[in-house]
């Protein structure tokens, strides 16, 4: 513990150290996907990643975000190719749905080992 009651990182006098296979390991975090890291766009991805096709009004409810900030963000990830939008109408109603591709699944897989293998890097509790 340091004077004021925090960890202390490096290479001499005690504390927690971050070398060796445990640098490796937080290094992982600087390389995550930035366009999957942001939380609205983690949490459409996820909901994606477990339906086929989900419409604009559901993923509305269930991130809660607003329909411009959802709009945004499905636009950031259809530019990086990782869902495909649809628009179609039931009846006369405009309806947009969407879907991860196999390249957004993979983005997200790798996003989330890459936070499992960062995060992991402490090995013990430390409370």
């Amino acid at each position: 513990m340091g004077r004021r009651g925090g960890w202390r990182a490096g290479w001499g006098g005690g504390g927690v150290r971050v070398g060796g296979e445990g640098g490796r390991e937080v290094r992982t975090l600087l390389g995550l996907d930035r366009v999957v890291h942001e939380p609205a766009r983690l949490a459409i991805l996820t909901v994606l990643a477990e339906a086929e096709w989900v419409e604009f009004r559901f993923l509305e409810r269930v991130t809660g975000l607003t329909r411009g900030n959802l709009s945004s963000h499905a636009a950031k990830l259809e530019e990086a190719e990782y869902i495909e939008v649809e628009k179609a109408f039931r009846g006369k109603v405009p309806v947009t749905s969407y879907r991860i591709t196999a390249k957004g699944r993979a983005a997200l897989e790798e996003y989330r080992r890459r936070m499992q293998a960062g995060l992991a890097w402490g090995g013990g509790d430390e409370a």
